[in-house]
């Protein structure tokens, strides 16, 4: 695989996220970050796996670590485990984003981009590998 290092965000409302996604070999490193104040919040590690369902199709486990007090550990494991299955490689996904005061409306939308996010990184990835 070429080596391959690209930025994409969502463009949505005040909430949009970005992310940077680098080819490592086959690997895939993605930082994602957004906010008043980015940071590395948690870091999940993932790896593709048969489903334990069904052993044809392809699903992914994930390790995260979660810095005390960060709150990104659910949206870096999901990001990596979806990432991993979907391009059968490892997967390495940073996380950090902090806007003060969120109202639940606003911690929905944000989940909303993340999943858009992992949208636009899968797309990106299709067209340019």
């Amino acid at each position: 695989m070429a080596t391959l290092d690209f930025t994409v965000q969502t463009e949505e409302d005040a909430y949009n996220l970005s992310a940077n996604v680098r080819l490592i070999g086959a690997d895939v490193l993605v930082a994602i970050w957004g906010g008043e104040r980015p940071h590395i919040g948690a870091v999940a590690v993932a790896q593709p796996r048969p489903s334990l369902k069904d052993p044809a199709v392809t699903s992914a486990s994930a390790s995260v670590i979660c810095l005390v007090g960060h709150k990104e550990d659910e949206l870096a494991k999901a990001t990596a485990e979806i990432l991993a299955a979907a391009l059968k490689t490892q997967v390495v996904v940073t996380a950090g984003i902090h806007w003060d005061n969120l109202a639940p409306e606003a911690i929905q939308r944000i989940v909303r981009h993340s999943e858009i996010l992992v949208e636009i990184i899968l797309t990106r990835l299709a067209a340019e590998t």
